[in-house]
């Protein structure tokens, strides 16, 4: 079984397994090997960084890890066992994922748990992905990103009906 280690940084006594997401914010995970870039395909990241973003700030709101997962040629270290859903199960909450790479039964299974999967070509910062997404955010949001805002709350529909 590939269970995922969450880790979050905790404010108080009570808390919840996934933290709550502050009002507005857009929940995006990042595909990481190493907590500082994103330098992971879908199947072959070894954590998730989780972090709530709005146009003005970002905060972390947890890291995901999992121990058994794919090279980066998609081959599985062992045949059978199922790695995607609790990959996905492990994310819901989110409503973007930034990764290097995903074949289409990950992403299938991504959209329809409303999180929406988002291809890098090269690896960057997480520092320039949460700086670009604050960017989309501030200025004109591609369609994509506005379904995202409008499941997230962060927007009313009747906010971009004029736009369209």
């Amino acid at each position: 079984m590939n269970a995922a280690r969450r880790l979050s940084l905790v404010n108080d006594e009570v808390h919840s397994p996934t933290p709550q997401r502050k009002g507005g914010a857009l929940r995006i995970a990042i595909a990481t090997q190493d907590m500082k870039s994103l330098n992971a395909h879908f199947g072959s990241a070894k954590r998730f960084a989780v972090y709530d973003v709005t146009s003005d700030d970002w905060n972390f709101v947890e890291a995901v890890a999992f121990q058994d997962v794919s090279d980066e040629s998609g081959k599985h270290q062992a045949q059978g066992e199922d790695r995607i859903t609790p990959k996905v199960e492990a994310l819901k909450g989110c409503h973007l994922l930034f990764c290097r790479a995903i074949g289409g039964p990950s992403a299938a299974g991504l959209v329809s748990a409303k999180i929406h999967p988002i291809k890098v070509q090269q690896p960057q910062s997480i520092e320039e992905i949460l700086s670009r997404t604050q960017t989309m955010l501030r200025t004109a949001p591609p369609p994509w990103l506005r379904k995202a805002l409008t499941e997230a709350g962060a927007v009313d529909k009747k906010s971009f009906a004029d736009e369209d």
